[in-house]
C-alpha cells in the first residue's frame, strides 16, 4: 500500500495582519468550509469545466494572497485548514484592555510588532475598561501587565499630593 500523500504546509507564510483574533480564525474556517462544500457539490453535479470561486471575504482574499494558493485546489484548501485549524489551537492569545477603541491602523502596527517581536501567529482579543484611563492592561496565560495612566497614578500618588498640596510655611 502507497503512503498517503501529505499536504505540505511548509511554503504557507502564515496570517495577514488583518486576521487578528480567534473569531477571525474561526470565521476563516467555517467560510473555507463553505467553500469546500460548494466546489465539491459543483463537482458532484457535473457542473462547468470552468469551475468558479464563490464570493470570499476580504480575510480570506488577503489569507489566500499572502499564502499564494489557489482554492480551486482540493491540496491548497487542505493545507490552508491544516494552518488554521493548528493556528486556532495552538497559537497564543494576548488580551489587551484599552480605555477606548484603538483605531484600526493601530491595531494594524500593534499585529505587526507582535508577530516580528512575540510569535508569528499571536492573537490577540481587546477589550474596553474605560476606568485606566490611557495606555493599557496586557493579559496572557501567566502574565498580567498594567500600563495604565491609572497605575502609574496609584504608585506616585504620594509625589502628586506632595505637589498638589503646598506644605504650610512656619511662621
Amino acid at each position: 500500500m502507497a503512503p498517503e500523500a501529505k499536504p505540505s504546509t511548509e511554503h504557507l507564510v502564515g496570517l495577514p495582519l488583518s486576521v487578528v483574533s480567534p473569531v477571525d480564525v474561526g470565521r476563516l474556517i467555517r467560510e473555507l468550509e463553505v467553500i469546500d462544500n460548494i466546489l465539491l457539490q459543483l463537482g458532484l453535479r457535473g457542473g462547468s469545466s470552468e469551475l468558479k470561486l464563490p464570493k470570499t471575504s476580504q480575510l480570506m482574499d488577503q489569507t489566500v494572497e499572502l499564502n499564494k494558493l489557489n482554492l480551486l485546489q482540493a491540496t491548497d484548501r487542505q493545507q490552508l485548514q491544516k494552518l488554521l485549524v493548528n493556528v486556532r489551537q495552538r497559537a497564543p492569545v494576548l488580551h489587551i484592555s484599552f480605555s477606548a477603541d484603538p483605531a484600526p491602523a493601530f491595531i494594524e502596527k500593534l499585529m505587526a510588532w507582535l508577530r516580528r517581536e512575540i510569535h508569528p501567529v499571536v492573537l490577540l482579543t481587546i477589550g474596553l475598561q474605560p476606568s485606566i484611563g490611557a495606555g493599557c492592561i496586557v493579559r496572557g496565560i501567566s502574565n498580567h501587565f498594567d500600563f495604565s495612566l491609572r497605575q502609574d497614578f496609584l504608585k506616585k500618588q504620594e509625589l502628586l499630593v506632595a505637589m498638589l498640596v503646598p506644605e504650610e510655611k512656619p511662621a
